[in-house]
């Protein structure tokens, strides 16, 4: 399911134009992104939650050339479902 597609199954769902839709699901999307990007963590009670992980430094080998290369510590975004959603995928 893309962007388009959601947008149109929650303007169904929820009765409201695909216009207004599309600015809140927007909306909602630029405020996670904002928050997870300044470190602090979304939680949804039964959906899931969207945090910032860090990931320390580590060593690594160059496939092409079997030298060892070490690939720098970064921070990158982590999404951990809530429990209704692991059971309504995995019943």
């Amino acid at each position: 399911m893309n962007k388009g597609e959601l947008v149109d199954a929650v303007a169904a769902k929820a009765n409201i134009t695909k216009k207004q839709t599309d600015e809140v699901i927007s909306a909602f999307l630029s405020v996670v992104t904002e928050a997870v990007a300044n470190g602090d963590k979304v939680m949804l009670i039964g959906f899931g939650s969207f945090e910032r992980r860090e990931r320390s430094e580590r060593e690594r080998r160059n496939p092409k050339t079997n030298e060892p290369m070490t690939i720098p510590a970064t921070k990158v975004p982590g999404f951990s479902p809530g429990k209704l959603f692991k059971e309504k995928v995995a019943p």
